[in-house]
């Protein structure tokens, strides 16, 4: 999937250019995992972080954790897995 945004957009953001995809990705996964749209996990990967950085990233946003069966899953199948 490609996101297309506009020039004028882009000229707009006062991120370094070097910058901008990294802090775009993870800015998005940080808003849909908030939202309750993503797993913590699959909003980790989406910003290209493991799953501990991205936590803490979201920890001091101030944005609560999202913690049920399905996350307690994946985390023992993690810990299996290592």
């Amino acid at each position: 999937m490609t996101l297309n945004i506009s020039d004028s957009v882009l000229e707009g953001l006062r991120i370094p250019e070097a910058e901008i995809a990294p802090r775009l990705r993870t800015e998005l996964a940080i808003a849909l995992y908030a939202q309750g749209a993503l797993s913590l996990g699959k909003a980790a990967e989406l910003a290209e972080m493991n799953r501990m950085v991205f936590g803490e990233t979201v920890g001091q946003r101030g944005i609560a954790r999202h913690y049920g069966d399905a996350e307690l899953a994946q985390d023992l199948a993690y810990a299996r897995s290592e």
